[in-house]
């Protein structure tokens, strides 16, 4: 056969029985191989076996076959798990080779089914999660009942009520009074930022006493306002560093319109990218970035207390609020054009950058909005964020601190402005 087996494999389509055995038993031999490593019964070998026992029966097409095989596995789990029972160093690891056994019957189904890529995000995952055991562990095992408890509850928000959602368009109202929104895209959106402030609160809580460049910007993420207060305290009582708390606020604009930048393009990407905010706001982020690494040595540290990692009543509320910008922007831009959606979007971008840029695209998304609009409110609503943090530290004792944030925030606005202009409409 010219150029042999690996060359007919290369040649053959994914989805033909000789590719679909040979891929079966690679991922068994792929999930085996963590197993193998750690010197379990069941190894490499096994793993590759049964991966393809399953593929066999499918390509057979015998159910009875596929069930019979199935219930040896578990059996011979059950046995391996029984046999973990009586030696103490081998329980929960008897365990975990019993499930992962299953877990290579069915990657080996799927695969002979044609459901390549499910069973091989099944399988990569799985030997994810047996490589990480060790870091799963020390994980769980240093929650806390609050952290626990904010996790349980960010699962139910992002698994359990979004897919209860209607998908596609819904209309509220009627007439002239009518606003289109997508409830799935507006709730997936509340996740995605409640999920930033989860990988927030992680960081900032593994690295925050490493320096004020984490407080800033990782505090950013989640509420660049939030970070003024912290800061507003800082200097107040040592004045001596005032630049770094400067530095802190500018790298919280940084991460907040880092934020509405990925936003603005990861759920536009279907509908056309809104490729006229990168400019702006990239210069924001390298500005803010760049003034910070500037004015502050970063030999300072803060002590930072984020509190819960996660409020379901704060989703909740960051949900009812974004809910009401979009109806409100939706009828003002309805009544009065688009000027209308506007001044609503600079309004709540005092509030939250991130709800009147979520609400923007949402409205862009179902055709309220044109590109051009959608592009000028997130950049309003940003533009309103970092005027807000600069006007809250004028309540500061310490005049050189608000000077600078003005100053700082004043040339940011309008180097991002003038960039803005420039673009072609």
């Amino acid at each position: 056969m010219p150029g042999g087996i690996l060359g007919f494999l290369a040649a053959a389509p994914l989805d033909s029985t000789v590719v679909r055995l040979v891929l079966a038993v690679a991922l068994g031999l792929f999930l085996g191989l963590e197993r193998e490593w750690s010197h379990k019964s069941a190894g490499i070998r096994t793993y590759s076996l049964i991966s393809l026992l399953a593929a066999v029966f499918i390509i057979l097409d015998r159910q009875i076959l596929l069930v019979i095989g199935g219930l040896l596995v578990i059996v011979q789990g059950v046995l391996l798990a029984v046999q973990g029972l009586m030696d103490d160093d081998e329980e929960g690891l008897s365990l975990t080779t019993s499930v992962s056994m299953l877990v290579a019957y069915g990657v080996g189904a799927l695969v002979a089914s044609n459901y390549i890529i499910e069973g091989v995000t099944v399988a990569v995952v799985s030997s994810m999660l047996l490589v990480l055991k060790r870091e799963l562990h020390s994980f769980a095992w240093g929650l806390e009942l609050e952290e626990l408890r904010s996790t349980t509850e960010f699962a139910i928000l992002a698994f359990v009520v979004y897919p209860l959602l209607p998908s596609g368009a819904v209309t509220l109202g009627q007439g002239a009074l009518a606003v289109a929104l997508e409830p799935q895209i507006v709730w997936l959106m509340v996740v995605f930022v409640a999920g930033i402030g989860i990988v927030n609160y992680a960081v900032v809580k593994t690295y925050g006493s490493r320096g004020i460049a984490v407080t800033g910007f990782f505090g950013g993420l989640a509420s660049s306002t939030a970070v003024v207060g912290t800061m507003l305290d800082f200097v107040n009582d040592r004045p001596d560093v005032t630049p770094y708390a400067v530095a802190a606020i500018l790298l919280a604009d940084a991460a907040m319109a880092l934020r509405n930048l990925v936003i603005a393009l990861l759920f536009t990407v279907q509908d056309g990218p809104l490729l006229g905010v990168v400019l702006p706001l990239g210069l924001v982020i390298v500005g803010s970035v760049a003034v910070a690494a500037v004015v502050a040595d970063w030999h300072e540290v803060v002590p930072v207390d984020l509190g819960s990692p996660f409020s379901l009543w704060n989703a909740l509320g960051f949900g009812a609020m974004f809910l009401v910008v979009i109806v409100a922007g939706g009828l003002a831009q309805s009544q009065f054009g688009q000027l209308g959606f506007f001044v609503t979007a600079a309004l709540t971008g005092l509030i939250s950058s991130a709800g009147a840029t979520t609400s923007a695209i949402v409205l862009y998304r179902t055709g309220t909005l044109t590109a051009n609009a959608t592009v000028l409110a997130v950049l309003l609503a940003t533009a309103a964020s970092i005027a807000v943090k600069a006007a809250l530290t004028v309540t500061s004792g310490n005049r050189t601190f608000a000077r600078q944030i003005a100053l700082y925030s004043v040339l940011l606005l309008a180097g991002a402005g003038a960039v803005a202009f420039a673009l072609p409409s």
